[in-house]
């Protein structure tokens, strides 16, 4: 209780002093290691005060620089409100809302704030062409051959090595690859459930989890969660006898973008495995940080192999690659007997040239490029936001990924908003297609993985405008 008394006194003289003025906007903060010396604290203390005022926008980190104070424009927005869920399983999805949106994909005459991707301007395409023909020349059969079952050899051994940033500890045999994250959740998901099972997720949640879960035939139980920590544990709990299976994105989810502290994930991870409930892990986003550190994961604190870990480049790297893969845990024989069945091999030269970017290590200096790159973003929009979208307008408070979750006054409806914003050539992602239940309709997912530039300032201020003539 001492522990957690002090955190929160340094948090909160921190946050009164910027709220207060003392602190001006663009002062640098005390790095963590003084923070640490200055109150008696751990360094793991200190970075959670750091994460905890980054999460709530009063700070913002600059890599290799250390944390600001924020600009006064972010302290205007309210924070987007937790959701509360109904707790009753079902499986009802917004079928033409969602259709409608994603019809929206690859078209060039859009600006696409709708879809979750990287802007192609933002991924070092030169370099992965040379990589792809590298590999062709590398394969001894000019990579026409399949590859082995469990996936290639060099992209599951760097797969592990990478995995030992955030406390996985993994080696190359425990990893599957798979086509893209989505391929691992569908696998990981016929694994170990059947048709009527009840899959427990987060709310709001990425619609192609809720799509994919409703095309296997499961019951949907979302979770309320909170915009900075994620699922409530509490409400979890409660919970428990219904659920089979629990899928989370503990790291920069879509589209809160929140991290979940590590007290929680631990928690989870444990109590998931008392009551013989395997959890899916997401991991899609967690090399997409705006700290200077990239967080655990639930796998980090998996004693038995209960955490089946997935994740993918298709956030950071190259979208239509679809590489990805799985770390199944105990569950490593029937996801690879279903990978037989379902896809046999993946794409040969591919994974090659990803296993050779991630090699050399131009992933990672790509990586700090792209998360420099969202986390101006954020602010950008943020500004824009705070200055031009209606009074009572609520952003949540991303600390990576690439989503902003929005939420408009109650009676500004975004699927009317899409609408219109069409016919201005803006496509966004309506609120309602990340849930199952009638919740969310005055929110809005905003894709921050475009280029920054005159231009896309003039989108968003047209979305506002547009906005504020639905009042």
């Amino acid at each position: 209780m001492k522990k957690d008394y002090l955190y929160n006194e340094i948090a909160d003289n921190i946050a009164n002093k910027i709220n207060s003025g003392v602190l001006k906007a663009g002062e640098k903060l005390p790095s963590v290691r003084n923070l640490s010396a200055e109150h008696g604290i751990s360094i793991n203390t200190a970075k959670r005060i750091f994460l905890a005022l980054e999460g709530r926008s009063l700070i913002r980190s600059k890599p290799q620089s250390g944390y600001f104070v924020s600009p006064p424009n972010y302290l205007q927005l309210p924070l987007a409100a937790a959701s509360q869920p109904i707790p009753i399983a079902n499986n009802r999805e917004p079928d033409q809302l969602m259709n409608k949106v994603y019809s929206t994909m690859g078209r060039q005459d859009l600006t696409l704030f709708s879809i979750g991707v990287p802007s192609g301007n933002l991924l070092p395409t030169a370099k992965l062409k040379k990589e792809i023909v590298l590999a062709t020349q590398e394969l001894s059969d000019g990579g026409t051959a399949y590859e082995p079952l469990q996936g290639n050899i060099k992209l599951r051994r760097m797969v592990a090595v990478r995995s030992l940033a955030w406390g996985g500890n993994l080696n190359e045999d425990e990893v599957v690859t798979t086509n893209g994250c989505m391929n691992a959740l569908v696998l990981c998901l016929m694994a170990l459930t059947k048709p009527g099972d009840t899959l427990a997720l987060e709310s709001p949640c990425y619609p192609g989890i809720l799509q994919l879960a409703v095309s296997l035939g499961l019951q949907v139980l979302e979770i309320a969660t909170d915009p900075i920590t994620g699922i409530d544990i509490e409400a979890l709990k409660k919970l428990l006898p219904e659920i089979k299976v629990c899928l989370l994105v503990p790291n920069f989810n879509t589209p809160l973008g929140y991290c979940m502290p590590d007290e929680n994930k631990r928690e989870i991870v444990s109590l998931l495995a008392k009551h013989h409930i395997p959890l899916i892990e997401d991991d899609t986003y967690g090399d997409l940080h705006f700290g200077t550190q990239r967080p655990k994961c639930c796998k980090s604190f998996d004693l038995d192999g209960n955490v089946l870990w997935c994740g993918s480049v298709s956030k950071t790297l190259a979208p239509g690659f679809r590489v990805g893969w799985v770390a199944p845990g105990k569950y490593k024989e029937q996801i690879i007997k279903l990978k037989l069945i379902h896809s046999l091999s993946s794409t040969t030269i591919i994974n090659e040239a990803v296993g050779n970017f991630l090699l050399t290590g131009k992933y990672e200096n790509h990586l700090r490029k792209l998360r420099r790159s969202l986390s101006e973003n954020y602010q950008q929009y943020a500004a824009i936001i705070a200055e031009h979208f209606p009074e009572g307008t609520k952003i949540s408070r991303p600390q990576g990924g690439l989503a902003l979750w929005v939420e408009f006054p109650k009676h500004i409806d975004t699927g009317m908003l899409y609408n219109y914003a069409l016919k201005l050539q803006i496509s966004i992602s309506p609120g309602r297609i990340f849930t199952l239940q009638d919740q969310f309709h005055h929110c809005m997912r905003l894709c921050i993985g475009l280029p920054w530039s005159n231009e896309l300032a003039l989108k968003l201020k047209q979305l506002g405008k547009l906005a504020k003539a639905l009042q």
